[in-house]
């Protein structure tokens, strides 16, 4: 299997659709955000209208990766973006990343965001594992990944230097025998977690 189709995933607190050209402006202002760029780092070449206008609208086409915009369910605002990439079919593994904007922010939606596209790869797509890197400083983020499941597997340390000080990365990953018995809730007792599955994603195609 490989990400061609692009699905809505509905949650209590956000929708999960794919992304369109019209997404390039809203996303600009996302991503320009300070707090988005603290944590995200450089995206190494200028984002200008035509470069993300190019990119958001492609994303719909690759196969080999999966691009959904974050929304509100209440009018469809776009809140940021959850990403399944580097899809390696070999091994079944993808690289998760994710970015909210401010309006996303403290109210559950990156979380639920996370568990609606990670579950998908699991349960939909078959993947082995599912792994991250992360700032070291980036603590809201590393919380919400440890809520999900992610589990902490090493620090590569001093790997940049931000703002004068040199900071560290850390990497997580969750499998898929983990995923089956938690499903995003590893807090939860696992003589519940089918309960807490029941909140599972309805998925459109």
């Amino acid at each position: 299997m490989d990400f061609s189709v692009k699905p809505v995933l509905t949650g209590d607190r956000t929708v999960l659709r794919p992304f369109t050209e019209a997404d390039a402006e809203p996303m600009a202002e996302i991503i320009d955000d300070p707090e988005v760029r603290r944590f995200t780092g450089s995206p190494g070449r200028e984002l200008t209208p035509e470069v993300l206008r190019t990119w958001y609208g492609s994303r719909g086409t690759r196969p080999d990766r999966l691009d959904l915009a974050v929304t509100d369910p209440a009018d469809g605002e776009l809140l940021g973006e959850v990403v399944l990439s580097e899809w390696q079919p070999e091994t079944r593994t993808c690289t998760f990343r994710t970015l909210i904007g401010p309006r996303g922010r403290g109210r559950g939606v990156g979380t639920e965001a996370t568990r609606l596209i990670v579950g998908y790869g699991f349960e939909e797509i078959g993947l082995h594992r599912v792994q991250l890197e992360a700032y070291g400083f980036n603590h809201r983020a590393l919380r919400v990944y440890e809520k999900v499941g992610f589990v902490v597997e090493g620090t590569r340390r001093q790997v940049e230097l931000r703002d004068g000080e040199w900071v560290d990365e850390v990497l997580m990953a969750v499998l898929d025998h983990e995923w089956a018995v938690h499903r995003g809730h590893p807090r939860v007792h696992p003589a519940r977690a089918d309960g807490a599955a029941r909140g599972r994603p309805r998925t459109a195609r």
